[in-house]
This record gives C-alpha cells, sequence and structure tokens, in this order.
C-alpha cells in the first residue's frame, strides 16, 4: 500500500533559494488558474486542467521565470487545483497567500528520482533541476518511490517521499472481537470506553506566553521589513515545537488504538463548524454599538479544540488501521453525553460537570467522558452490525475509469469553445 516517508533536507544557500522560486511560481500558477477559473464562471463559461495546461505551456515560452523551474511541478499544481475544484467547488478553494502559505510543490514521476544512502544517518536525492540534496535518514524508505513533496515549514525544508512498500491490510485482527469508543474532549484528549485517558498537554503556559510576546511584537513590525522576518521566523519557531508534539501525540495515539482493538468507533464531530466564530449582535439603541454575546469565551473554547487536534488523531488511526484490519467509522454525536450507558435515559441533568454523570433516573455515577464513549461504542457496534440496503457480502461497485477522462476532455473541448483573448495565457504575477 501507499505510505509517505518524511525527511529533513540539507540544501544548500543556492538550492534552498531556487527551492524558494519553485515555491513562488506554484503559488502563482496556482492563484492566477484559480482566478481565471472564476472568472469563466462569471461569464457562465467553464475551463479546465486540459486548456490551463494547454496555456501554461504557451506562458512558458514567453516567460522565463515560468521556463526555470520543473515543468512537472508546475502541471501538478494545476492538476491539484483542478481535483479541489471538483470535490470543493470553484468558489470554495482559497488563494494562497506568500506571508501565510508555506512553499511547497511536488515531482508526480517517481522513476526520474533517484536515491542513493551515503552512510547510516545521511542519504541524498535526484531530484528534477535541483539536483542532488541530501536529507537525514531517519527511516529506511521500505518500498519504491511514487512521487516526492518539498516543503518548507519554518527555516527548515523537508522532502516526503510516497512510497509503496507492498504491504497489504490483514484479513483478520491480532485481538478479534475487540473494540473501543473513543469520546474526543478539550479536559481529556482522548477517553476510551474502556476507562483508559490519552492526555497530553502540548504547550506549557510559560510558552504560550512567550507565544503571545512574539505574536506582539510581530504585530508591531513594519511589512516588508528585516525586523518582522526575524519575528516571523521566532515565531514560527516557537509554533512548530507545538505543532510537532501534536503530531507524535496522536501517531502514539493511533498507533495503541489500532493495534489493540478490532473496532474504533469516533463521534463525527463537525470541528469546522463547532469553531466557527460568533457573529456580532448590533446595538439597536446605539448606532455603531455591539451588544455583549459571548464571542470572547467562545474563542477561547475554539483555540482549545484546535489545539487538541481532534481531526488529526482520527486520520492518523484510520492510516495505521490499514496495517492491523482495523475497522473505523464514525457514528451521530447527538446526546451521547447525556444518556446513561445502563438506562439509556437521556437527561440533560444527569451531566453534572465537566467531569462526573450521575444518572438522574437510576443513580449510575461515571466519569462524564467514559460514559460517553460507552454510548459511543454502543451505537458503532449497532452501525458496524447493520447491514446495508442493497450491498451483497463480498460484492464491490465497479469503478469507471473511462467517464472522468471523457468528462474532463468534453469539458476542456467547451472551455476552449468559450476561451476569451484576454484570458489566454497565465500572466505575470
Amino acid at each position: 500500500m501507499l505510505t509517505g516517508r518524511k525527511y529533513r533536507l540539507d540544501l544548500t544557500p543556492d538550492q534552498a533559494e531556487f527551492a524558494e522560486r519553485i515555491g513562488g511560481v506554484c503559488r502563482s500558477v496556482w492563484n492566477t488558474a484559480l482566478e481565471q477559473r472564476r472568472t469563466y464562471r462569471r461569464r457562465d463559461a467553464w475551463i479546465g486542467y486540459h486548456e490551463q495546461a494547454r496555456q501554461l505551456a504557451e506562458a512558458k515560452q514567453e516567460f522565463a521565470w515560468l521556463a526555470e523551474v520543473p515543468g512537472h511541478c508546475l502541471q501538478q499544481t494545476l492538476i491539484d487545483l483542478d481535483q479541489a475544484c471538483s470535490r470543493h467547488g470553484t468558489w470554495k478553494v482559497r488563494w494562497k497567500s506568500k506571508a501565510r502559505t508555506r512553499p511547497s510543490f511536488r515531482f508526480p514521476e517517481g522513476a526520474k528520482i533517484a536515491i542513493e544512502r551515503l552512510n547510516r544517518r545521511w542519504a541524498r536525492a535526484k531530484l528534477p533541476k535541483l539536483g542532488w540534496v541530501r536529507f537525514r535518514i531517519t527511516r529506511p524508505l521500505g518500498g519504491a518511490v511514487r512521487n516526492a513533496t518539498v516543503s518548507r515549514d519554518g527555516t527548515h525544508w523537508h522532502v516526503s517521499f510516497l512510497v509503496e512498500d507492498g504491504a497489504l491490510t490483514p484479513q483478520r485482527h491480532d485481538h478479534p472481537g475487540s473494540a473501543a469508543g473513543i469520546d474526543r474532549g478539550v479536559a481529556k484528549v482522548v477517553t476510551r470506553s474502556d476507562g483508559i485517558f490519552h492526555h497530553q498537554v502540548f504547550a506549557r503556559e510559560r510558552e504560550v506566553e512567550h507565544a503571545a510576546t512574539l505574536q506582539r511584537r510581530l504585530a508591531r513590525t513594519q511589512k516588508g521589513s528585516t525586523r518582522r522576518e526575524h519575528a516571523a521566523a521566532k515565531l514560527a519557531k516557537a509554533l512548530a515545537k507545538v505543532r510537532r508534539r501534536r503530531a507524535d501525540f496522536a501517531a502514539k495515539t493511533a498507533h495503541t488504538l489500532a493495534t489493540g482493538f478490532e473496532l474504533i468507533v469516533f463521534e463525527a464531530l463537525p470541528t469546522k463548524n463547532m469553531t466557527a466564530a460568533v457573529a456580532p449582535k448590533p446595538d439597536p439603541g446605539q448606532q455603531g454599538a455591539f451588544l455583549p454575546n459571548g464571542a470572547a469565551s467562545k474563542s477561547g473554547l475554539n483555540r482549545s479544540i484546535l489545539d487538541k487536534g481532534w481531526h488529526r488523531i482520527e486520520l492518523a488511526t484510520r492510516g495505521k488501521a490499514r496495517y492491523t484490519g482495523t475497522c473505523v467509522i464514525t457514528v451521530n454525536p447527538a446526546y451521547t453525553s447525556q444518556t446513561c450507558n445502563v438506562r439509556t435515559v437521556v437527561d440533560r441533568k444527569s451531566r453534572q460537570s465537566q467531569a462526573v454523570f450521575r444518572c438522574t433516573s437510576c443513580g449510575h455515577t461515571e466519569h462524564a467522558d467514559v460514559n460517553a464513549a460507552k454510548n459511543i461504542l454502543t451505537a458503532g457496534r449497532a452501525e458496524h452490525a447493520r447491514p446495508r440496503p442493497g450491498a451483497r457480502a463480498g460484492a464491490r461497485k465497479p469503478r469507471n475509469h473511462v467517464g472522468r477522462k471523457a468528462n474532463r476532455q468534453a469539458t476542456a473541448a467547451q472551455g476552449h469553445a468559450t476561451a476569451s483573448p484576454e484570458l489566454a495565457g497565465i500572466p505575470r504575477p
């Protein structure tokens, strides 16, 4: 199966400068192609990947800054944009900012990437137009390379190889019949239905205060100045520590869950909606004033939810489940924290505090998060045992490999027919 291997690069100053330039050109192509798609949509027309790739090839002959970077990286940028627009819609795809988006580009052809091991700690890879780049090989590749993605995180560059490791998902789990319900919270990051907690503080109070100080320093600097670059680098270094701790916790927790249980049940939590900002309430009695609406406390809750990395834990568990044969499902989270897992009685008064659950009907007392995790497990077992309508054991719906390509060609032809002269080509950023 396909898996990722990420390593830290050791680029020379010239290679780092060229990598920044490649990332900037890919960002420019993304933004220009997105604006082109939106302009076509405003005119009730459509343009797809094939037409934009053709215009990009024409623009490379005119602009030298487009021709000097690897062409496959630019084509992959257009492919990624096309997939994003197909999945989310043209108007919901975001722009790539120079300040907030880290530079990243992908080499899609693994056959053109050569990898050599230098010694026990170092290896090197030959990337198109970048040449031989050294990276710290902290773990073996373990398979054939399909593609490589180069990205910058703070001041360090990394390369991520997509590898075909040849592993297969086992037919049976090592612990058949085992199951666990997972309740994700703020006080305890992960609570299992068997009463075990997985929790970690990713940023200590002193680190939070230091990050706030660095943010204030960054806000007082002038845009485009050298002081601002240094302040942004210090802030990015401080935030990267917390980000690495969060990723490490998610990976370790996912390993424990996937290797220990055959069935894992999560709540289907809409994190994006849960962390949305509160709309201000205008005061009808005073023009330009707003009534208090709890936005300050809601913003604090949003930061706490995003700090715990709920979605990352679920993604890491699904990735690890491929190697253990674990089934990961999600259930509706409604009333799981207000239902007694003994009598299945729903009463909001039973949840007396964050950690205390005392059923008003039968008097059952338990940790509130453990009670919720047991309810999640009960709902997950019922969902897992329910037969799917119209599905047959062992049957799989055949995939249509021709329809998407034919649809792309037809829409590309339509976009070419309705193209306007002023939109031909990729303009200079």
